[in-house]
């Protein structure tokens, strides 16, 4: 008995250390998000950066999936998988990041990291509409869902319309009519890249969630996807610019490849971290981590763009984030009614429909 509180203080380190770090994970994404803007403004074409990028994760995280996951591998490759493959690279890394990347060069890293915490929400009604989702309106875990969805809706629609194109620091106001007209087209068309960017991201996790059942090794899919990715992104770049390059960035080519390696190190290193931490905690747990990285975008984009936020679009992102907090909760909740019920806690843990979308962050 004397050597029992032993294992309850180092789980009490552990707690410590997976928060501290899943809090530096979430400001890594929002410090790289207020670097890459000012950089994509400058010229910096979003396809390059997401081609070089997702070769640089792949790499990085290939070696971690032969060491820990090459048991786990098929022993040949079907065509199902290769398809799953190719239509997850399509959206997951392709469409997702090259249309976040667009819409938050159009209006800001805050709005940017926030739009993603509507996948949950979206991707309950899409699982809810092809059965994958159980949807039981007597169950009041299903109504907390749809209400958690509706505010989280509701919040991201006031969040994005209450906060008008912002000036940086330094530089005098619009005062053309036509200007003024253009930056608000602006920042619709960017939000309407961001809505589309969850939309893509929460179909792809769909599709993740069911190929996780039968491959079930996050880092190979992840380094796998990363570079079916690049090469669909640098061919679609081929195709519609006649040319894979950076574009025309007012700053060197060595300061862009720089960039883009930085990214790709701390992407693959929070991707590991957060994958730790998620067989570790949970989903729910890690998820809760992620109005973070808004909160961190949103203080460094004012510190070092000059973009504040308006009051009415931080009630905005407090509902969109109150609504994600209410789905997440009653997930976890119907989840441990259902595996109290059936005796599949196992099964519920490994096939969450929240853990891919860690590897989209």
């Amino acid at each position: 008995m004397a050597g029992a509180p032993a294992p309850s203080g180092r789980g009490c380190w552990e707690d410590g250390a997976i928060s501290l770090g899943l809090v530096a994970v979430q400001l890594g994404g929002a410090a790289y998000m207020v670097v890459v803007t000012p950089v994509l403004a400058l010229g910096l074409d979003p396809l390059f950066l997401v081609a070089v990028g997702s070769l640089c994760t792949g790499i990085l995280t290939l070696p971690f999936a032969l060491k820990i996951e090459r048991k786990k591998w098929p022993s040949g490759m079907s065509n199902r998988l290769l398809r799953e493959f190719i239509v997850l690279a399509l959206g997951g890394v392709t469409g997702f990041q090259a249309l976040m990347l667009h819409g938050m060069k159009m209006t800001s890293p805050a709005i940017a990291s926030a739009m993603p915490n509507l996948a949950p929400g979206i991707i309950f009604v899409v699982s809810g509409c092809l059965g994958f989702e159980r949807v039981d309106l007597r169950c009041r875990y299903t109504r907390a869902k749809i209400l958690g969805t509706v505010v989280c809706l509701g919040g991201a629609v006031a969040m994005t319309v209450l906060q008008s194109p912002a000036t940086p620091r330094g530089r005098r106001p619009l005062d053309n009519a036509a200007a003024v007209a253009r930056s608000h087209r602006d920042w619709v068309a960017g939000c309407l890249f961001l809505l589309g960017a969850v939309l893509v991201l929460s179909a792809t996790i769909v599709l993740q969630a069911a190929t996780m059942i039968h491959f079930p090794a996050p880092f190979t899919l992840c380094s796998v996807t990363s570079l079916i990715g690049a090469v669909l992104t640098a061919a679609f770049q081929v195709v519609t610019a006649g040319q894979f390059s950076p574009g025309t960035p007012q700053i060197s080519l060595e300061i862009v490849l720089s960039l883009v390696l930085v990214g790709g190190l701390v992407s693959s290193a929070c991707i590991m971290f957060q994958t730790w931490a998620l067989e570790r905690k949970g989903p729910v747990m890690v998820s809760m981590f992620s109005p973070t990285q808004t909160v961190g975008s949103a203080i460094f984009s004012a510190l070092f763009l000059g973009r504040v936020m308006q009051p009415g679009s931080i009630l905005g992102t407090v509902f969109l984030f109150s609504g994600l907090y209410v789905v997440l909760w009653a997930k976890k909740k119907e989840g441990q009614v259902l595996a109290a019920d059936r005796m599949v806690t196992d099964l519920l843990a490994d096939h969450d429909m929240e853990k891919p979308l860690l590897f989209h962050g």
